[in-house]
């Protein structure tokens, strides 16, 4: 006989870079049986594996059990609960590294002034590969990419000869604002953030800790997005407008075909990674249950330290700090 679904043993959890960049759902009912999301309509019902989605977005007129949300935490696919009209409320279970090693490092970095430069930097060189930018100040780094975009912007509506007067934006209700090619870009961008916010969560970083961004729970989500959008959302976009096409849907699935062809979710794995770590490292992603030392470490956890043979100069089990790095 069949184990039932809340006995079932963990599942295997795919790289990240292997899973279907996204999965949008709407009207329906999600739940789960063994290690399948079950998805529920008047129509059909849909078995879709957890493990290989990097994220699930779940539309207006759904519902969803404590059992399949907590199947895809333990997948490491992270939830987007997406609203009408492009609002989304961003929300994700367990990554896929179980440790908190990046995190460390990211936090290292983020909060000394001469590492968080060197890595903005390293970011808009991301977008000039063919230039030399290193006598440039942020400030003028930041109006650079400026020109750059609006360059682009016109690049692309004379390819398209789609109109173009100006970035329109609304906050909390980006598809409301702007004409075609402005909402089209909104909804492209919002999923763009949805896919990069599952990747960072994913590796074990931190979509708070932004290096040109701050100030907001997604700051390095902005960082990371904002790498990838002349590339993706600005002339997808104008493509869409050009053929009619021009709904929120329009704009996420062409996108998710996008993703998939350009092969995005292993460039923002290997790119954050790059930009984060010294070249040549690597972290451990298991969880390591240490205890902070304010000596040497992190001692080891799960252990009394005040049974014998334990004494206050022998650091037994001393493991080493990712948060004490001292690479530049």
């Amino acid at each position: 006989m069949r184990e039932p679904w809340w006995r079932a043993g963990p599942q295997e959890v795919h790289r990240l870079e292997d899973r279907v960049s996204s999965l949008y759902v709407e009207r329906c009912h999600i739940d789960r049986d063994d290690n399948a999301v079950v998805l529920v309509n008047k129509a059909r019902v849909v078995h879709v594996p957890a493990a290989w989605l990097a994220v699930l977005l779940i539309g207006p007129g759904s519902r969803i059990t404590h059992g399949a949300v907590t199947l895809l935490a333990d997948s490491g696919t992270s939830l987007c609960w997406v609203g009408e009209h492009g609002v989304r409320l961003y929300a994700s279970g367990h990554g896929i590294a179980r440790g908190s090693q990046l995190q460390l490092r990211q936090a290292w970095l983020v909060t000394r002034p001469k590492e968080r430069v060197a890595v903005a930097r390293r970011m808009y060189d991301m977008r000039f590969p063919d230039e030399d930018t290193s006598g440039l100040t942020l400030q003028q780094l930041r109006g650079r990419e400026g020109t750059r975009v609006r360059r682009l912007y016109a690049q692309h509506s004379e390819r398209t000869k789609v109109p173009w007067t100006k970035r329109e934006y609304k906050p909390g209700d980006a598809f409301a604002e702007g004409d075609d090619v402005n909402r089209l870009l909104s909804a492209a961008n919002s999923a763009l953030y949805g896919i990069c916010h599952a990747v960072i969560t994913g590796i074990g970083a931190s979509p708070a800790l932004g290096f040109v961004h701050t100030g907001s729970a997604l700051s390095f989500v902005l960082d990371v997005a904002d790498l990838y959008k002349a590339e993706f959302t600005i002339p997808l976009a104008f493509d869409l407008a050009a053929k009619g096409l021009t709904s929120e849907r329009d704009a996420r699935t062409a996108l998710r075909d996008a993703v998939v062809q350009g092969k995005l979710l292993s460039r923002v794995v290997a790119d954050i990674k790059n930009l984060l770590m010294p070249e040549g490292a690597t972290l451990l992603e298991e969880d390591l249950g240490g205890l902070w030392d304010d000596g040497d470490g992190v001692v080891s956890g799960g252990r009394n330290w005040d049974s014998p043979p334990f004494s206050p100069d022998s650091h037994l089990d001393v493991i080493p700090d990712p948060g004490r790095s001292t690479a530049p």
